[in-house]
């Protein structure tokens, strides 16, 4: 007998058209997230018509796209045309745990979309296509612009808020006396380490502007008293005396000539006892889904960097003067790859 059960799964044409229109998708929550749309929403229903002068926006048009988000389950429709928050739409609020408001606002931002309008152009050439559209690399358009690094810094902590817990529980950074946090921005990652691993100290080392922002954090987070903080360049020097040096999302940034520069100033200082961790998302090799598959592509685009697969941190590390010890896995999709200084032939 024919089976007549079909399944749920829209032709491979559907399917298509689907990938592609979730663009626009993102396009709204930015619209939703710039015209502060869910904060409005916050004492309880309300209509486009109340809430379009307050908004500044054109009632009718605020309804179609309050009536869509409502679709996407990020508000849901009451009586007579009011709309109220979702548990999905309460987490777009400013302030809201997890800073997804700051990852819409920066990932949809007009300077972040840029870099994606030259895809093609990366693709052909390897060069980033932030680079293209803006006259200048990633970073240093952040340090000509600090409220978007500042956003764009947020964003980061949202967006890898799972990992620090999680890294912090899978390797045993107990067995170090001073962890030295490389590019560790406002001290997340090093935060979390320390309030697990209370005999330990830390060295939180970035660009000047950037731990600007740290004090504040280490002092909320508990472990001000136990973290040194030093500006300064890592392309130059970093600094000595660690037993561990953390590279966390810093070496998918570069490419790989910049890579063995980092890592050859770390190298400089390292003992033979000590361990370089890098932590990132290992690439699955095949056609496994992972995270940093798609991650990788936002690397090619935006600061002209890469996801790699252990294979290639491997040969990376070999290259850098390191030798891979191991490969620690986490429960979030960041894993910690374990090296030492490679001993001479």
């Amino acid at each position: 007998m024919q089976n007549n059960h079909q399944t749920n799964t829209p032709p491979p044409h559907v399917q298509l058209i689907q990938m592609v229109t979730s663009a626009w998708v993102a396009r709204m929550l930015h619209a939703a997230a710039m015209l502060g749309l869910t904060d409005q929403l916050a004492d309880g229903p309300k209509s486009a018509a109340e809430l379009a002068r307050p908004m500044g926006a054109h009632g009718p048009s605020l309804h179609r796209l309050m009536r869509t988000l409502a679709s996407l389950g990020i508000l849901t429709e009451q009586t007579e045309r009011r709309y109220a928050l979702t548990a999905l739409g309460a987490a777009l609020q400013t302030n809201a745990p997890g800073a997804a408001r700051s990852a819409v606002l920066a990932l949809g931002s007009p300077w972040a979309q840029s870099a994606w309008d030259h895809l093609v152009y990366s693709i052909q050439t390897g060069k980033t296509g932030f680079e293209k559209a803006q006259g200048m690399p990633l970073f240093d358009y952040f340090a000509r612009h600090p409220d978007d690094a500042s956003l764009f810094n947020e964003t980061m902590v949202g967006f890898h808020g799972q990992e620090p817990p999680a890294i912090a529980a899978a390797y045993d950074f107990s067995t170090f006396n001073t962890i030295v946090d490389i590019g560790g921005g406002t001290g997340n990652l090093l935060a979390a380490i320390l309030t697990r691993h209370p005999g330990v100290r830390g060295v939180l080392f970035d660009l000047s502007h950037v731990v600007a922002e740290a004090p504040l954090l280490l002092k909320a987070k508990g472990v001000s008293d136990r973290v040194t903080i030093e500006a300064g360049d890592f392309f130059r020097s970093v600094p000595p005396g660690g037993d561990a040096y953390v590279l966390s999302h810093i070496i998918h940034d570069w490419d790989e000539d910049q890579c063995l520069a980092i890592l050859a100033h770390i190298r400089n200082v390292m003992s033979s006892a000590g361990r370089l961790l890098i932590a990132e998302m290992v690439l699955p090799a095949g056609d496994e889904p992972h995270p940093g598959k798609m991650l990788d592509m936002a690397m090619l685009v935006w600061p002209g960097g890469q996801e790699r697969t252990l294979a290639e941190y491997d040969h990376l590390l070999s290259q850098a003067g390191f030798h891979l010890t191991r490969l620690v896995p986490s429960n979030s999709a960041v894993d910690v790859v374990e090296a030492v200084v490679a001993r001479a032939n």
